[in-house]
């Protein structure tokens, strides 16, 4: 809807909304983990200084690990299919336009795979973060292993850490989750024709509307002249089902949720367990209505890459519910002073 805010004066660089967002929910989420470990930590005292310095830490691996699931997933989905380097230069060019059925299925599925190919022919690619390409799995997984070594490194308790960082990560993550609708990502599949009317009562200037169930895209000429926007032009001015708004409240009712079982918590990991739990299930099941096919689909179109990592998801979250690895109650109320 808004890819880029403003553009710096004289050097022409711009700042974009994605990354504003991303940004805002990444210090969001350490400040609320501070404050947590004022409350809840192992030693309320110094805790605080020694999350600031493995959050430092988290970030990398946020980073790491949600680009470098992007990179793997891409290029997989270019491996597995029958694609040649040369059918992607020659639908890129532009030099011969698809003009019949035939050609245009066969564009559409070399275009969809050409981000893999890009990758393993020029492998400097992967390190063009700022062009976009980061998957919020790979960036949980990251976080979570770059976490718990530098949580290890500070003297922390791995558990009890876990438990306060991801409610910061989860409701960091519901700010960062606005910043995929203001640059056109992750977004849902068109919507049946008896819910294109449903209340959208946010517009913008650009034709865009927003609304609890669906957005409308802006229109063809905003698209043409914001080539940032990742909306494809295809779907200028349709209506769309709203998943960008829909990941950002889940991920805050995941944080609400964590938190309150945090105060009440039998062990530690159990926050964290069911806060995973959640997620697991409803990306599961925000999937089915997302249409955009870059985030990789699998089975005959069946199943996405965030589905398939969702039963693994689930599974640990049953495990960590299920072991309790953590402290037990009387652990508990000594560190929390009870």
């Amino acid at each position: 809807m808004h890819p880029v805010i403003f553009e710096l004066p004289l050097v022409g660089f711009p700042i974009r909304s994605f990354g504003v967002t991303v940004a805002a929910g990444i210090l969001l989420g350490i400040w609320v983990w501070g404050r947590l470990s004022e409350r809840h930590g192992d030693d309320p005292e110094k805790d605080p200084a020694r999350v600031s310095q493995v959050a430092l830490w988290v970030v990398v691996g946020v980073l790491v690990g949600a680009r470098l699931m992007y990179v793997v997933v891409e290029s997989s989905r270019y491996l597995a299919s029958d694609v040649t380097g040369e059918q992607v230069e020659h639908w890129r060019s532009g030099l011969a336009p698809a003009s019949t059925p035939a050609q245009i299925e066969e564009r559409d599925h070399v275009l969809e795979v050409a981000v893999g190919h890009d990758f393993l022919d020029d492998p400097f690619k992967v390190f063009l973060i700022w062009q976009g390409g980061l998957v919020m799995y790979g960036g949980m997984i990251g976080g979570i292993l770059f976490g718990i070594l530098a949580s290890r490194s500070q003297g922390l308790k791995v558990w009890n850490t876990l438990d306060m960082a991801m409610i910061g990560a989860f409701l960091g993550l519901s700010i960062g989750r606005w910043g995929c609708l203001l640059v056109g990502d992750d977004y849902g599949a068109a919507v049946p024709e008896g819910y294109t009317d449903s209340m959208r009562p946010i517009a913008f200037q650009n034709g865009g509307e927003i609304g609890p169930l669906t957005i409308r895209v802006p229109d063809a000429d905003w698209l043409t002249l914001h080539s940032e926007s990742l909306f494809d032009s295809s779907l200028a001015g349709q209506t769309l089902w709203a998943t960008q708004p829909w990941m950002s409240i889940n991920a805050a009712i995941i944080a609400l949720v964590g938190y309150l079982v945090l105060k009440r918590r039998t062990w530690c990991g159990q926050a964290a367990g069911i806060m995973l739990a959640q997620y697991a299930i409803m990306r599961f099941t925000i999937e089915f209505f997302r249409g955009d096919k870059i985030r990789g689909l699998w089975f005959s179109n069946t199943l996405s890459t965030s589905q398939l990592i969702s039963f693994l998801g689930l599974a640990v979250a049953a495990y960590l519910i299920w072991k309790r690895p953590g402290p037990s109650p009387p652990e508990l109320a000594r560190l929390h002073g009870a």
